[in-house]
């Protein structure tokens, strides 16, 4: 469906009314499957005439039926090859005399009833299953994200700053920026665990020099200092010889070890944890707009002997790893899910159900 808009917001000079029942479907859209049957819910809404509305012939034909034939891939192909348009806006409309000319097939309503009842039954289980596989996902991150928590504890008396400082990059002016030259690690690049160069900002090769504090290394850690925790998690990342080279630029901090006390390693990882997301958000799971390079470096930490650190580094590696083939078998899963509603459509309008 489309957004709900208030009257008031509907430029239309003139609506249709919809009741219960209604067979809709969106013109413009109607090629990628946009076809619905009214409920209750949508009882005495309004529509424009981009949505035309259809009484069902209830002697002959079920809703559901209709909606579920007209939810086949072949159906949304066919009206495709029967919309038309004249301008970008409107190409692909399909018009209601086109629509009104497509075929079904017509069994009787018994016939009809039951193929839906099948469909319905078997759609259900597969939505039982997309819920399990969910939940197994959500539990596989859960046990990382607890198994991480519980060995990077690293509260004491120290704090991050004893043990290393975050480098803030550099203003440079948008002015500055060129089509060639060396690359500008900026926000948008930071991204879980790995610099996304997706959108990138360069200045000129030959100012490089300008700014050799700024320069990155293979191995350095960065971590956002705008919205640093965003709703898929934190957002640090390390540096990668793809990534080089590069400048650091203003609001990403750069980690700078001031002894060999912490394993890069094991801060990485403690940075990307709830523990960290703990101490500079707590309570709140979508970060906060701003840190300053002063408010990591005062947060509680003391680490484990650099034995230790290696171990649980080593430890959460190889859970890593299980989790994600556990995840690659997941993703296979849902591909598979996501086939079956569709093969069951095909088999039902085909006799086979």
């Amino acid at each position: 469906m489309k957004e709900t808009l208030p009257g008031a917001g509907i430029r239309a000079s003139r609506l249709y009314r919809v009741e219960a029942g209604d067979f809709v479907y969106n013109r413009l859209f109607a090629w990628k499957g946009s076809f619905a049957v009214a409920t209750d819910e949508h009882d005495d809404c309004f529509v424009s005439n981009e949505f035309p509305c259809f009484r069902v012939d209830e002697s002959r034909l079920d809703g559901q039926f209709l909606w579920r034939y007209l939810s086949r891939v072949s159906a949304w192909t066919e009206a495709l090859g029967l919309s038309t348009g004249g301008t970008p806006t409107s190409r692909n409309r399909l018009k209601e005399e086109k629509f009104l000319g497509m075929t079904i097939p017509l069994p009787s309503l018994a016939e009809q009833r039951r193929i839906v009842a099948k469909i319905d039954q078997l759609a259900a289980k597969i939505a039982e299953a997309r819920g399990l596989r969910e939940q197994a996902t959500a539990a596989t991150a859960h046990l990382l994200d607890g198994e991480a928590g519980d060995r990077l504890t690293c509260a004491g008396a120290t704090r991050v700053g004893d043990f290393l400082s975050i480098q803030s990059g550099y203003a440079f002016k948008s002015e500055w920026f060129a089509e060639q030259g060396i690359r500008l690690v900026r926000n948008v690049n930071i991204g879980h665990g790995s610099i996304d160069w997706g959108q990138t900002a360069r200045i000129p090769m030959e100012r490089r020099d300008e700014f050799a504090r700024f320069a990155l290394d293979v191995g350095d850690i960065l971590v956002t200092l705008d919205r640093p925790i965003i709703s898929t998690g934190v957002k640090v990342a390390r540096v990668t010889d793809a990534d080089v080279p590069s400048l650091l630029l203003q609001r990403v901090g750069r980690v700078q070890f001031k002894s060999k006390a912490v394993v890069p390693e094991f801060f990485f990882a403690w940075l990307r944890s709830r523990q960290f997301v703990g101490a500079i958000d707590p309570g709140r799971s979508n970060g906060v707009p701003h840190i300053a390079p002063k408010d990591v470096e005062s947060i509680p930490f003391a680490p484990p002997p650099r034995a230790e650190q290696r171990r649980i580094v080593a430890y959460l590696d190889d859970l890593q790893a299980k989790v994600d083939r556990l995840k690659a078998l997941q993703a296979q899963t849902a591909a598979e899910l996501d086939a079956l509603l569709p093969a069951i459509l095909d088999k039902a309008f085909k006799g086979e159900l």
